[in-house]
Formats: structure tokens, C-alpha cells, sequence
């Protein structure tokens, strides 16, 4: 383990993985997936809540209205004094199989009303009603529009999990991204302040030769200026870091003023990589193939309203009841009456100047482009895979030779500072060895960081984590 930055006061360490769980919490793009989950979960709980019963309760307590009216029939007026109270209870039943509904309807009232008839006299009539039937409505000739909804409402709710993971999946390579390059900006840092405390050295070593006589005035102006140029590149390092930090806590979501602590493994161990498993698991795993399928099953569902449009369809409406009144309570139902009735409504297009047609073909062509762009996703996560693959094959073999070029160059720049020092090689000869040793470090920590950002690519690519030779399993919220 490396651990990057001495800390002055008390500090937050960091692992990767410690980053992820913060980021998990707190990023804005995992945050709006979560929304989306729950916006779809619970319209998927109202579209299933609605399809058990209703029971519902109207009442019209009291109603009373005195009017006077003509009667155009026998050219008289009269005089008309309603007065009544009433209520409704019903259950309706929706069908899912059959995008039908079944009702039980029961009204009871009781209605005073009484009628003057100018020069004929006056009738009144008070009593009691009650009206329990049963009522079918069943679509003829169409699709289940019910079913649709539901099954539509299911594929959104499945395309926001599948956006969940994807975004967390875009997330673990974002933040591996910015972790390492806070890494790299703090190692820069580290080498600088090693530059800086060398460079210092040197300029003290080359002033008391100059004091002595041993060495030309010269060598202490180019020491002084790379003395000034270790301090400059210090300040810049230190607030390229500055920017590296802050950047990555806002990502995952922590305060700005929070100090951190990266904590990382950078060694890097051999993975063996099955190029065949690897296409074969991807093209079975992937999601965002999934959700290309769910597009193109929406799709069919645009097409079979598309062909509702100007359709052949029928209503039947069918119910079955009996009705009673009296002026008891008691024996309302005392003759009763049934009250059956049938009733069916046919809608017949006629023309419609080829837009149903139309409309359709439309649609097939937008389902056949989705389907292109299927495989040319399939064709386009081949290619990744193949090529993180081939550049997988050549990051131990630049490791190797980054390792080699760092012993190399720390040797060569030991023995270019004992020339130094003795005299044999200018200040600005032993500056370069210096920043060829300082590059020959970024590099190999650059090559560590290309191998495991690869090794993370190639996991995303694929779903399955090499290193550990396991599917990657993504935790989906709780439903």
C-alpha cells in the first residue's frame, strides 16, 4: 500500500473503493437513476393497484326544486316540486385478460314530487327506490390496452434498473479516473519537493566552491536558477493538486474542505484474459444491449396503436338487474321489475386517404432502424473488447521496461551527482539527469495506472471482473 500525502491535521483516507461507496450516496447522475427507479416503481404499483376492485360511495344527500314549465305537448303550464335524496354504491371490477369491466351497481333514492296542472289539478307521489343491476362493457376487435399499459410500465421499470447500473458502472470509471489523477498530481508534488530539496543541496554544495575558488562563478548562477525554477515547479504542482482534489470530492460528493488521504495499491499482477469469453459474456450481459431490445418491444406497442388508429371495432355493453319502488321501505322489492338491456356499438371505417397505412409503414421503418442499431452494437462492443484486449497484451511488457528505465535512470543520476560534485559535469548536464529521472517515475506510475484503468475498462466492457475471475454483480436498490 502507498500512501500519498503527510497530513498536517486530521484527514479523511481513501481508498478506491472507500471513494465509490461516498460516490454511490451522493453523485447527482446515481442520485436522478434512484429517482427514476422510484417514479417508474410506483406508477408500476398504481397500474397493478388498478386492476383490483373499486368500491366507490356517491351520495346526493338532498336535492329539492321548484319550476315552472310549459308542456308544448298539451300547450299548458305547470307548476313541478321535486324533492329527493340518493345514493350510488358501486364496485367495478376491471378484466385484465380482456380489457373488459364488470360492474355491481346498486342506487337507492327516495323522491317526493308533485305536479299543478292548470285547470286539471294536482298529483303527488312519494316513495321509495332502489335500482341493483349488474353491467358488463367488453371491447370487440381490438388490443388489450390494459395489458399494454401494464406491460409498459414493467419495461420502464426494467430500463431504469438497467440505467442504474449503467450509470454506476460509468461512475466507478470516472471516479478510478480522477482518484488516479489526484494520484499522479500528488506524486508530481512528491517529486518535486525531491527535485527542490536536491536542487538546494546542489546550490549550497556549488556556493561554497565558488566561495572557495574551486568552481566558476557561472555554475552559481545556473544553480540559482535551478534552484528558482525547483521552487516555481513546487507552487505549481502543489495547486495542480489543489484542482486534482477538489474536482475529484465534488464528484463523489464531499466537501471541498475536507483534507484527504489517497490510499492505493498500484502493483500490478499478470490477469489471463479469455478473448472468446469475453465477447461471448458481453454480448449475453450487457445492458445497454437489453435496453435496445426494450426500445424495439416499445416500439411494437407504438405500432399496435398506430394500427388502432381508424379501426374496425365493436362495444358491447350488457347488463342485468331488477329495479324496485314503494312507498314502504320494507317492500320495495315487493314487484319488482327487470330491467335487462343490450347494447352493441360497431365503429366501420370508411377511407381515410391511406393515413392508417402510412402511419404504419412509418413505424416499421423506425422498428427496422432500431434493430440496424442492435447490431451495430453488437458489432461496436466486439470491437472494444478486442481492442482493450490487444492493448491489455502490451501493458506488462511497458511496466517491465518503465521499472528497468527508473533503476537506470536513479543509477545514472547517483553516479552524474558524485561527477557533480566532484566538479566533472555542469549544473545544467546534472538538471537534465534530474528531470529524466523524475519522468522515468511518472512514467512507470502512468504505466501501473494504464494497466488497472484498462483491466477496469475490459470489466465494464464485459461484466466480469478478470482479476477475480467473477461476473461483476451490480447491487440494484431495494424494490
Amino acid at each position: 500500500m502507498l500512501l500519498l500525502g503527510a497530513p498536517a491535521h486530521a484527514q479523511s483516507l481513501l481508498a478506491l473503493e472507500d471513494a465509490l461507496a461516498i460516490a454511490e450516496q451522493n453523485s447527482p447522475s446515481i442520485r436522478r437513476s434512484l429517482f427514476n427507479i422510484e417514479q417508474y416503481q410506483y406508477s408500476l404499483e398504481a397500474e397493478r393497484a388498478s386492476l383490483k376492485s373499486r368500491f366507490s360511495l356517491t351520495l346526493d344527500p338532498f336535492y329539492f326544486s321548484n319550476n315552472r314549465r310549459f308542456d308544448n305537448q298539451f300547450s299548458q303550464w305547470f307548476t313541478n316540486e321535486e324533492l329527493y335524496s340518493s345514493g350510488t354504491f358501486r364496485v367495478d371490477q376491471p378484466i385484465l385478460k380482456t380489457d373488459g369491466t364488470i360492474s355491481l351497481i346498486n342506487t337507492f333514492s327516495w323522491r317526493s314530487n308533485q305536479t299543478e296542472i292548470a285547470g286539471v289539478g294536482e298529483n303527488s307521489n312519494e316513495a321509495f327506490y332502489n335500482n341493483l343491476y349488474l353491467a358488463i362493457n367488453q371491447p370487440l376487435f381490438t388490443f388489450n390496452r390494459r395489458r399494454m399499459q401494464l406491460d409498459e410500465l414493467q419495461l420502464n421499470y426494467e430500463n431504469a434498473n438497467l440505467e442504474y447500473a449503467i450509470q454506476r458502472l460509468a461512475l466507478e470509471q470516472r471516479i478510478a479516473g480522477q482518484f488516479f489523477d489526484v494520484y499522479l498530481a500528488q506524486l508530481n508534488l512528491d517529486i518535486a519537493r525531491e527535485e527542490l530539496d536536491n536542487t538546494a543541496k546542489n546550490f549550497e554544495i556549488v556556493q561554497n566552491k565558488v566561495d572557495a575558488g574551486l568552481m566558476a562563478l557561472e555554475e552559481l548562477y545556473q544553480a540559482e536558477l535551478n534552484f528558482a525554477n525547483a521552487q516555481l515547479a513546487v507552487q505549481d504542482n502543489e495547486l495542480a493538486l489543489a484542482n486534482a482534489e477538489e474536482t475529484f470530492k465534488r464528484e463523489i460528493g464531499m466537501d471541498l474542505d475536507e483534507d484527504i488521504q489517497l490510499a492505493t495499491d498500484l502493483e500490478a499482477q499478470p490477469v489471463v484474459v479469455d478473448l472468446e469469453k469475453a465477447v461471448d459474456y458481453a454480448l449475453n450481459s450487457r445492458m445497454e444491449l437489453r435496453q435496445r431490445q426494450i426500445n424495439i418491444e416499445k416500439s411494437f406497442f407504438d405500432l399496435e396503436r398506430t394500427k388502432a388508429q381508424n379501426e374496425f371495432r365493436a362495444d358491447l355493453q350488457l347488463t342485468l338487474g331488477i329495479f324496485g319502488d314503494n312507498e314502504q321501505l320494507s317492500k320495495v322489492y315487493a314487484m319488482p321489475t327487470n330491467n335487462p338491456s343490450v347494447g352493441l356499438t360497431v365503429n366501420i371505417p370508411l377511407f381515410d386517404w391511406g393515413e392508417r397505412q402510412a402511419r404504419l409503414q412509418a413505424q416499421e421503418v423506425s422498428i427496422r432502424a432500431q434493430r440496424l442499431e442492435l447490431n451495430e452494437d453488437r458489432k461496436q462492443i466486439r470491437m472494444d473488447i478486442r481492442r482493450t484486449y490487444r492493448s491489455l497484451q502490451t501493458q506488462m511488457p511497458r511496466i517491465e521496461i518503465a521499472r528497468k528505465s527508473v533503476e537506470n535512470a536513479e543509477l545514472t543520476y547517483e553516479i552524474n551527482l558524485e561527477r557533480y560534485v566532484n566538479g566533472d559535469l555542469t549544473g545544467i548536464d546534472l538538471n537534465q539527469f534530474q528531470n529524466q529521472l523524475s519522468s522515468t517515475r511518472i512514467d512507470y506510475a502512468r504505466a501501473l495506472i494504464n494497466y488497472k484503468t484498462q483491466l477496469l475498462d475490459l470489466k465494464i466492457l464485459t461484466l466480469y471482473d478478470w482479476g477475480k475471475q467473477e461476473p461483476v454483480s451490480i447491487a440494484l436498490p431495494d424494490n
